[in-house]
């Protein structure tokens, strides 16, 4: 990994193919990631005018490496908390195992902290073991089940 610094920001436009890549390289995303560009391109501009909605990318010497999207909610449970909402949590396939994902973990905290949350969540695959075992390592706790219902058009 070398000396070079990894930083983070807003992803933009521009950054869109580096995410769709990496969104694509796993198990998971090779198989469901196969929508059009264009697509992803309209939903990324959607993306983008919502004020509590974000995708960040991570970058080493101008390089993508990493990227997630985080939301910010208001609430009425839990005291009317604000959470975090993590997801699309991906580093560079060449770059895993260099403490990447643990940095993007910690950036979304301080973005969650400095949008008044007190509580960050995610979900994975339940088939992402290893996935598991990182959040894991990092402080998260399988405190709920989730459920995912498909929708149709006809519905």
């Amino acid at each position: 990994m070398g000396s070079e610094t990894l930083e983070f920001r807003e992803a933009r436009e521009g950054d869109l193919p580096a995410i769709l890549a990496m969104l694509r390289d796993d198990r998971l995303g090779a198989t469901r990631e196969g929508a059009p560009d264009a697509a992803y391109r309209a939903a990324f501009a959607r993306l983008l005018a919502e004020p509590d909605n974000h995708v960040i990318l991570g970058e080493m010497g101008g390089a993508p490496v990493a990227t997630y999207q985080i939301t910010f909610i208001t609430g009425l449970t839990l005291g009317a908390a604000r959470r975090a909402q993590i997801e699309s949590v991906r580093v560079a396939s060449n770059m895993r195992g260099h403490g990447i994902g643990a940095r993007m973990i910690d950036d979304a905290a301080a973005r969650a902290r400095a949008a008044g949350c007190s509580l960050m969540q995610l979900t994975t695959n339940a088939s992402r073991a290893d996935a598991r075992a990182f959040y894991e390592r990092l402080g998260f706790t399988p405190s709920h089940i989730g459920f995912k219902r498909e929708l149709s058009a006809a519905e």
